[in-house]
């Protein structure tokens, strides 16, 4: 299986990126196909709300979303991991999932449905936050339920750790990082 994962989180070394990596782990181990993106590393420039994609389904901007849309085409399960701020995901998680909106245009207005292939789309979403409010992890999910629907992903998990804030915290967690190794293995399944 084609699996991609998007790490949403700024800061390198981090306990998101902690977090994937150990999703990741069987995944690896059972031989996928893995391509992970580091959404801070990429040239990537918001949705300019610019009605180009309403009529092709095709983003006119040009940068490195062009590649994130072929892989999220071929891709038979969607990782998007990403540390909460201000209630959501991060500035770089929702600017790729905003560049989406050509996936929804395509989806909903030209009713173009995209394939979900022959493992059929899953997904997992991966949040770190330092408030253990519930109301982070319900802000952040809608927000990323809005994206796995729109690209096909009709059925995803969701991990929520808060109270996690400073760099390396997520390894003190007394579950998470087993329970991220358990949810990328479910998904892998």
């Amino acid at each position: 299986m084609k699996i991609i994962a998007f790490n949403g989180s700024p800061r390198s070394g981090g306990n998101t990126e902690v977090l994937l990596a150990e999703a990741l782990k069987p995944l690896r181990d059972a031989g996928h196909d893995i391509r992970v993106f580091q959404l801070n590393d990429l040239d990537l420039k918001p949705c300019q709300d610019c009605g180009g994609c309403t009529e092709t389904g095709i983003c006119i901007l040009e940068d490195a979303m062009t590649g994130i849309y072929s892989a999220i085409r071929e891709a038979d399960r969607i990782i998007l991991a990403s540390p909460i701020f201000f209630y959501n995901l991060s500035a770089q998680a929702k600017a790729m999932v905003d560049r989406c909106q050509s996936f929804w245009c395509e989806k909903y207005l030209l009713k173009k449905t995209i394939p979900a292939g022959p493992h059929g789309k899953k997904g997992l979403l991966l949040l770190v936050g330092g408030m253990k409010k519930e109301e982070c992890r319900i802000t952040a999910e809608a927000t990323a339920k809005g994206f796995f629907r729109t690209v096909s992903v009709l059925h995803h998990d969701t991990l929520f750790f808060g109270g996690v804030d400073a760099k390396g915290d997520i390894q003190k967690h007394p579950t998470a990082l087993k329970e991220a190794y358990e949810a990328g293995k479910r998904l892998g399944s």
